[in-house]
């Protein structure tokens, strides 16, 4: 906040020999710094009168040296003589606002004071703007905006626009604000502050490009900036670049080491970059110069637990359990978390040894903990009974150094590596994640190998049972490998959740514009959908109000973006403040038969804030009728790859890779995991193909999601046809069959975690013979 007015912005606090001098005691100082300042009348509302200028001017260099009390009893003399003198109100005021806002006497005395001075002399911006300084603490920001915008009507200035601008950034409407600072920066260009809040202004809309734009500049003004760089860092983590990110998260630590949110920020893109341990360094630093920090002793506890180090994981949960919030004040979301986390960790560490096949997690945790864990609920379980603590018998994962595996089983890791970086998606928002690509590749291959030992009439061992097949058992394989690469994520059946908390139907939201924010990982399907929402409305005015569709049609042409559609909503009293649209899912079981696919809602406040945003609503019916569908499907494929076994026939081949994305477009419509559901079900298909004898060779193309592709088609053909285009299915190397079994290699979770630790940066210098 600006220091008194009356030095302007020529006297910066330590920076002019001036200023310098306001600072400095004792009383003989203090007497020939008023002299001067009385001269030069530099304090604000000066008299006519020298004498009490001098007077006024004692007072305002005892606040200048934090003399607050002396300089208020200073005030109040001389306002016993003179009420109505202004300069002394107004430096009574300042001077109970230095004396600090915490106590709301001293706010609510400043305030009265310096409404005592606009009521005398309603043309003083300063005023207006002080005001505004001791309104904005107390949370009274829509006053503190209305002072400021006077004061900027009064005398229009850079600082003026920065300081409004930043009130309105601080309440998300980052649109206003954008305009205010660029009013800030046209009046003076040289802002480094202002010109890092226009940045973040984009950031916080999804416009990282311009954000970026904005970053670059600021630091040409301030090259030691290091908000700047911290920004950067963020902006080109949120695209999904990490190279660029760590670059300048690096420049950040260079300027200061011990920049405590840029070791976090950086810490936390190392862990969903499947970097732990140096994750973990970030972590460990972070908590030396800041030892309450929440953030990073949640991601120390996470990081260690990802890794096999329960001990130390669980110790450090257990810090973050014991910052329990003051009353009122909100729990942080790591707070919430840590409990969840806490006891599956339990749950993890106690069944490190006992074979993958012999349990099953969502049957062995219990419904209300992972109702509320996937809901993110605060932990109020009743009657819930705690997982046992750590048996000291059960040691922690050690390092495996990779060439203390066979090479055979190098040969598997290598493979894996390659097949996981196949599955990233080359849209902004998605950082590529190492951990998860190792562990999704070896779920292919494990799927792969499953599929074709089920083709040959072979049983697999599943959840404790020695039978055939299912298809969930198929999707088993990958949400397991899913789950362990990154604990803090619940990756849940929802069918498998308690009957009550499906009754209510189980939603997996994505807010795609909420207010000014736009998400950017969706940008490229808002066109498509936007083009269903208007067939949509069209077909409901056609049923509801055929009079009016003319009408409606033409303002539909002029709908260009999400938020034309608002006022097209008026049309209709029912669609007044909002309406939902259900996208349709065909039956290829019962012709002509639909099933609900996502809902699109829109809704839009008077302000013109809209909420844009789809979600999956998981009944028990819902998810009845897209088994049946599953069902018929896995059956004919389980019979046609059984011929497909016999004699490999092309004809074969395409109708059994049609019926294996088509199986996979009803588990996408469904999302009948709470997480993880979309690369969970693209190692799938990957695997099922290769064990039909073809191999994925082609990438994701930029933009795309495949789980978006599945619930914008109208379709499983038109799902299947997107997805063969860039799939560029080849034939299998024969390789593949000579590499050794998955679930036998790694038939325990301490086995999946070692080699998930695994650094396989050699598999780069090897040749892999597949590829």
């Amino acid at each position: 906040s600006s220091f008194l007015h009356f030095h302007e912005s020529d006297c910066d606090i330590g920076g002019s020999s001036s200023c310098e001098s306001v600072l400095s005691l004792n009383t003989e100082k203090i007497l020939s710094q008023a002299r001067l300042l009385a001269e030069q009348k530099r304090f604000p509302f000066a008299t006519d009168n020298d004498n009490t200028n001098e007077e006024l001017a004692i007072a305002y260099v005892l606040i200048g040296n934090g003399l607050y009390d002396e300089a208020i009893r200073h005030f109040s003399t001389m306002l016993q003589e003179e009420p109505e003198l202004v300069s002394a109100i107004y430096g009574r005021g300042i001077a109970y606002g230095k004396k600090g806002l915490h106590d709301m006497k001293n706010a609510e005395l400043a305030l009265f004071e310096l409404s005592r001075v606009i009521s005398l002399e309603p043309d003083h911006p300063e005023v207006f703007e002080q005001r505004a300084e001791i309104l904005s603490p107390l949370g009274r920001i829509s006053e503190a905006l209305s002072d400021l915008t006077k004061a900027i009507q009064l005398q229009p200035s850079a600082r003026l626009y920065r300081h409004r601008g930043t009130l309105y950034f601080i309440s998300e409407d980052y649109a206003t604000a954008h305009e205010d600072f660029q009013h800030s920066l046209e009046l003076n260009k040289n802002q480094p502050i202002a010109m890092l809040y226009k940045g973040l202004t984009f950031f916080h809309r999804g416009l990282l490009k311009e954000a970026i734009e904005s970053f670059k500049e600021a630091l040409k003004q301030k090259a030691d900036f290091i908000d700047a760089y911290k920004s950067l860092g963020q902006a080109y983590r949120e695209l999904g670049n990490f190279d660029a990110a760590t670059e300048n998260f690096q420049k950040a630590l260079l300027l200061n080491q011990n920049h405590v949110q840029t070791l976090q920020l950086k810490g936390m893109m190392l862990y969903h970059h499947g970097s732990l341990d140096e994750a973990l360094k970030n972590f460990k630093r972070c908590l030396q110069l800041e030892p309450y920090n929440e953030v990073c002793q949640y991601m120390k506890g996470l990081s260690h637990v990802a890794m096999g180090q329960f001990y130390e994981g669980i110790k450090a949960q257990t810090k973050v359990m014991l910052n329990d919030p003051l009353p009122g004040q909100k729990a942080s979301p790591e707070y919430l978390k840590v409990k969840y986390l806490r006891e599956y960790s339990r749950y993890l560490h106690a069944h490190l040894d006992t074979p993958l096949t012999e349990y099953n997690t969502d049957t062995d945790l219990p419904g209300n903990f992972k109702d509320h864990w996937a809901k993110n609920l605060p932990f109020l379980i009743e009657n819930y009974e705690e997982q046992p603590g750590l048996q000291p018998h059960i040691k922690d994962v050690l390092f495996q150094n990779f060439e203390s595996y066979k090479p055979d089983v190098q040969e598997l890791i290598c493979v894996a590596d390659h097949l996981g970086s196949m599955m990233q998606y080359e849209t902004p928002g998605f950082l590529p994640n190492k951990r998860i690509h190792r562990a999704m590749g070896l779920a292919t291959l494990e799927v792969m190998q499953a599929v074709q030992r089920t083709w040959a009439n072979s049983k697999v061992r599943m959840n404790g049972k020695t039978r055939l097949m299912q298809w969930r058992d198929m999707f088993d394989i990958a949400v397991k490998w899913r789950r362990i690469a990154d604990p803090d994520q619940p990756v849940l059946w929802l069918d498998q959740m308690p009957a009550r908390s499906l009754s209510r139907g189980f939603n997996n939201h994505i807010n795609l514009i909420r207010g000014q924010v736009i998400n950017m990982r969706y940008l490229e399907y808002f066109e498509k959908i936007l083009h269903f929402i208007k067939d949509r409305i069209l077909v409901y005015h056609g049923a509801n109000n055929p009079k009016g569709l003319l009408e409606v049609r033409e303002a539909l042409e002029k709908v260009h973006k999400v938020e034309d559609l608002l006022p097209i909503m008026k049309f209709n009293s029912k669609t007044r403040d909002g309406f939902t649209v259900n996208t349709k899912v065909p039956s290829l079981k019962d012709q002509g038969k639909e099933y609900d696919g996502f809902t699109i809602t829109i809704t839009g406040d008077k302000v013109g804030n809209i909420l844009f945003s789809v979600e999956t609503q998981t009944t028990e019916e819902r998810t009845q009728l897209y088994h049946a569908e599953i069902d018929a499907l896995y059956k004919d494929l389980t019979a046609k790859g059984k011929i497909l076994v016999l004699s490999a026939e092309l004809g074969e081949v395409d109708a059994v890779c049609n019926l294996i994305l088509s199986l996979v477009y009803y588990f996408y419509n469904l999302m009948p995991l709470s997480r993880g559901s979309s690369v969970i079900a693209y190692s799938v298909i990957m695997g099922a193909l290769m064990a039909s004898g073809k191999e994925v060779s082609g990438k994701i193309p930029k933009g795309k999601l495949v789980d978006f592709e599945a619930m914008t088609a109208p379709g499983s053909e038109a799902f299947s046809k997107i997805a063969r285009s860039w799939m560029n299915l080849k034939s299998i190397s024969p390789s593949y069959k000579s590499l050794p079994s998955v679930s036998e290699t790694f038939p325990t979770l301490r086995t999946m975690i070692e080699v998930l630790n695994t650094d396989s940066s050699h598999c780069l210098k090897k040749t892999i013979v597949v590829v």
